[in-house]
């Protein structure tokens, strides 16, 4: 796990923009955070420590969980899979619809896992869980194991992990 030092600077890149994407919501934005290098590799080292050795796939969700998930994929040797949007994926393996605060969603996994894979599911923020969940699910559908779920920053006044279950929190707001 990196020092108490270094996840400070990381966690003091966070940009916190008031009444965005709606009046009274404070966006917590990662942006410079993936910007800075050393602070970039202190959230990818903390995001796969508790998993080390347990995994042999990181799946980033959409978007910003691809940059972090490529980067632990390549920190550990591991195998990287995306997943997507309804509609990027040519010829998707697997897919769950879910509910979203208002209207519902759909994730797609390409076709590149085996059975034997244990996936280590990564994404930027957890907030109502929804995401989260779908991917678990999914992972499931396609008959792989999940080794874990690990994000940057949990909003915690969300209640996300009632519905994903456990989840590595970095960071908590």
């Amino acid at each position: 796990m990196p020092s108490p030092a270094r996840l400070a600077h990381a966690e003091s890149l966070f940009a916190v923009t008031p009444d965005f994407p709606e009046p009274g919501v404070l966006f917590q934005d990662i942006s410079p955070v993936l910007a800075d290098p050393a602070a970039l590799r202190t959230i990818a080292e903390g995001l796969l420590a508790p998993f080390a050795g347990s995994f042999d796939m990181v799946a980033g969700i959409e978007a910003r969980g691809f940059t972090l998930a490529g980067m632990i994929a390549a920190l550990t040797g591991t195998g990287f899979m995306p997943i997507r949007k309804a509609g990027k994926l040519p010829a998707p393996a697997g897919r769950v619809e879910y509910t979203l605060e208002y209207g519902t969603a759909v994730i797609e996994a390409p076709d590149v896992l085996q059975p034997e894979h244990r996936v280590l599911i990564v994404d930027d923020v957890l907030a109502t869980g929804g995401t989260l969940a779908a991917t678990r699910e999914l992972i499931g559908q396609l008959d792989c194991e999940v080794a874990g779920a690990a994000v940057v920053l949990e909003i915690q006044a969300l209640g996300g992990r009632k519905l994903c279950g456990e989840v590595h929190a970095l960071f908590q707001s």
